[in-house]
């Protein structure tokens, strides 16, 4: 059964905004939604490999920083190209200050 993992403190990421965060040997990228929520996504773009940590962050979309496609890290959807294959995503949540995420 997958275990929730302190990922970070919920203030380490700002309101529509991204951070990147390793583990087990992966890059998963954690959002901060408009509405206080968190969502987590595989870290690395499906189109180039990029970090997407380092992309634009608005309202429930990341965009990537190479070559624009865009996400909606909510579900993972591919929603603008050159990106046709969608993000895994990961449960997360907010609890005791902290931000926590289901991986595995």
């Amino acid at each position: 059964m997958p275990q929730w993992i302190d990922a970070c403190a919920v203030d380490e990421i700002d309101e529509e905004d991204v951070m990147r965060w390793d583990h087990g040997g992966r890059t998963y990228a954690i959002y901060h939604s408009p509405d206080g929520e968190f969502f987590c996504t595989d870290g690395m773009c499906t189109h180039e490999n990029v970090h997407l940590a380092g992309g634009l962050v608005m309202d429930y979309v990341i965009e990537c920083p190479k070559h624009n496609g865009q996400f909606d890290y909510r579900t993972g959807a591919a929603k603008r190209a050159p990106v046709c294959v969608n993000l895994r995503t990961y449960p997360a949540k907010a609890e005791g200050g902290r931000v926590l995420v289901q991986v595995g």
